[in-house]
């Protein structure tokens, strides 16, 4: 009887597939296993939903209680003093201060069950970023061991045009007291796969540290280009190679990443703010937040496969501590900074990407460290949660007006469909058309899946 051929052997190539084609009649047992290993490891996932990713990141730990999952019928200390609001979505309520979202359920998946099992800011990120355990306790800087980040991962997959980088974060790295953090790096797949910084023009100070903190960086208001072409020229002919080139590959790396994007036109293009609509500037809000978002969409028109922003208020280490992790003054800072920049910015976003039309093919996706403790300390604010938390979804293949799992009553523990960093990874691969069990060979060439979750039902 003839072997039927499965969908996997629709990633190989034509001259593979007119192989196949031409002795399928005849093809053994050993022969078709190995097709399908091929499939796999080409990455081929199916029709690609998604051409490009935006990951809009709430470094810190976003409390679900005051944003997708509030309590309103728990005791006042676990609910807090937040009301929720009814959505454009009948059934889904979310927090009162995020009023332009909430009639934007349509397009949005909440996703109430997801959860890890570590507290600490930098391993909750590096559970969100890879979809794997943290690899050693206490603070974790990158290291060259460390699983490679859901960016490294889809541009290992997902080329760019040249002069284009494969992956970009915006406005600086994920940080914690000025501390590099794994997770966010191209660990074990290389130097060529850390996503590189590109720095959101005219963003706010960041409190007198340099932006790169020792990563790779790029300041394209910095540069001047005709002068920066003479060096360039001067330098190709007084060069003279110098040791084996793998002592010097991420220096030579980045500065053809760097130079590519200087003298090519899309990047800076995309870079210059001033190209676009004013009032489009004015509908995602002058901070930090809504400027970085803007110039996301605008890397991946120019080509970025997948762009990560950094979604704060505004400088992360200043003193406003504008970041997510509200232990004191939980409500008060939620209200009148968090929640108002997230809800403008990610709202101009998706209504941005609606009338461009290209909100079909932009997969957008909100993560965070992990959620806050349903229990209101005594300097009203919430601790470190990772029990349940929440992340939301759009755009790219996703089906709106859903909300995927559920919290108790307390906004504890998962109650119904619990699911983990793996499961959002293995959804996120899918809607780019990756394949979830797609191959990745680590420095030893051992083959290993860029993700072991489960796609989660929430697919158009």
């Amino acid at each position: 009887m003839p072997l039927t051929v499965p969908a996997a052997i629709s990633g190989l190539n034509r001259r593979q597939m007119m192989s196949v084609s031409a002795g399928m009649a005849g093809l053994s047992l050993p022969a078709f296993w190995q097709f399908q290993s091929q499939a796999r490891a080409s990455g081929t996932g199916g029709v690609a939903r998604a051409k490009s990713c935006i990951v809009i990141y709430c470094w810190g730990g976003m409390s679900h209680l005051e944003s997708w999952d509030p309590k309103p019928d728990a005791p006042v200390e676990i609910r807090g003093s937040f009301s929720p609001i009814q959505t454009a979505t009948a059934g889904i309520q979310v927090s009162e201060h995020l009023p332009l979202l909430s009639q934007m359920t349509d397009k949005l998946a909440i996703i109430r069950s997801i959860h890890h099992d570590d507290s600490a800011h930098g391993r909750g990120m590096y559970w969100n970023l890879t979809g794997h355990k943290p690899p050693r306790a206490g603070n974790i800087p990158p290291d060259r061991n460390d699983w490679p980040s859901l960016l490294a991962m889809v541009s290992k997959f997902r080329g760019a045009p040249k002069g284009v980088p494969a992956c970009a974060r915006l406005p600086y790295p994920l940080v914690d007291n000025n501390t590099l953090q794994a997770g966010e790096y191209g660990g074990w797949l290389g130097v060529k796969y850390d996503p590189i910084v590109i720095r959101t023009p005219q963003g706010e100070p960041f409190g007198g540290v340099s932006r790169s903190l020792g990563s790779e960086s790029l300041n394209l208001d910095e540069l001047d280009a005709p002068r920066a072409a003479v060096r360039s020229d001067l330098l190709s002919r007084l060069e003279r190679p110098v040791g084996q080139a793998r002592d010097f590959e991420s220096f030579l790396h980045f500065r053809e990443l760097a130079s590519d994007m200087l003298f090519g036109t899309a990047v800076r293009q995309a870079y210059d703010l001033e190209r676009e609509d004013p009032r489009t500037r004015e509908l995602y809000g002058n901070h930090l937040g809504g400027q970085s978002l803007l110039l996301a969409r605008r890397l991946t028109e120019a080509g970025v496969p997948i762009v990560q922003v950094c979604c704060a208020a505004g400088d992360l280490n200043g003193g406003a501590g504008d970041m997510w992790d509200t232990h004191a003054d939980n409500f008060n800072r939620l209200k009148t900074r968090l929640l108002p920049v997230f809800d403008r910015c990610t709202s101009a976003l998706l209504t941005d990407l609606a009338q461009r039309g290209t909100l079909d093919e932009t997969l957008v996706v909100v993560l965070t460290d992990f959620g806050r403790t349903p229990q209101i300390n005594g300097a009203a604010g919430r601790d470190h949660y990772p029990n349940v938390y929440s992340v939301v979804l759009a755009g790219g293949g996703i089906q709106g007006g859903q909300v995927y799992g559920s919290s108790d009553h307390r906004g504890a523990l998962p109650r119904t469909r619990p699911c983990g960093p793996p499961d959002i990874h293995a959804t996120i691969f899918q809607l780019l058309g990756i394949s979830p069990r797609a191959e990745l060979r680590d420095p030893l060439g051992r083959p290993l899946p860029v993700s072991d979750g489960t796609v989660l039902p929430i697919l158009a």
